[in-house]
């Protein structure tokens, strides 16, 4: 009898471990246009500016050296630049489009709109200023500036 019941309770932390495991992976937010898994651990508790481009965009073609040089400034600060393509591409032609335009900061292949609860946009580009706790705080229309972005995302911290 007690070793039965030792299978059982093997059994169900066995399950448990399993499930926990399981609900760690899903936390991951997919992989980057290098194809490298974007762990969730590595943006937790930063600020997050997620910029929404697309190859077609004329303004967010001259917005991504802004981008590229406002990741550069925010390097070892709690403050994660991201991207995401508007028109969901995948794989190869992500890598593809993202080294055409010169993008080196992160670029999720999976949106992460449903996580962030982003509205969705229709015009580009767009981008979003998520804080620490992963609530959305400004949306952000047209073309940003490395240096507007990081002008508000003083203010909005300041804020907290």
């Amino acid at each position: 009898m007690g070793t039965r019941l030792q299978l059982v309770i093997g059994r169900i932390v066995i399950t448990i471990l399993a499930g926990l495991l399981l609900a760690g992976c899903a936390e991951d937010l997919g992989v980057d246009q290098n194809g490298r898994k974007v762990a969730a651990e590595r943006l937790e508790g930063q600020w997050l500016v997620i910029n929404y481009w697309a190859e077609w965009c004329g303004p967010c073609r001259t917005e991504i050296p802004e981008l590229n040089a406002l990741a550069e400034q925010l390097k070892g600060k709690p403050v994660s630049v991201l991207g995401v393509n508007f028109d969901g591409l995948q794989g190869e032609e992500l890598n593809k489009a993202s080294e055409a335009l010169g993008i080196r900061f992160t670029v999720l292949a999976q949106d992460p709109a449903t996580r962030f609860q982003l509205p969705r946009s229709e015009a580009l580009p767009v981008t979003y200023i998520v804080d620490a706790q992963g609530q959305l705080r400004e949306r952000l229309l047209g073309e940003q500036t490395a240096v507007g972005l990081s002008k508000r995302l003083s203010e909005l911290q300041g804020k907290e």
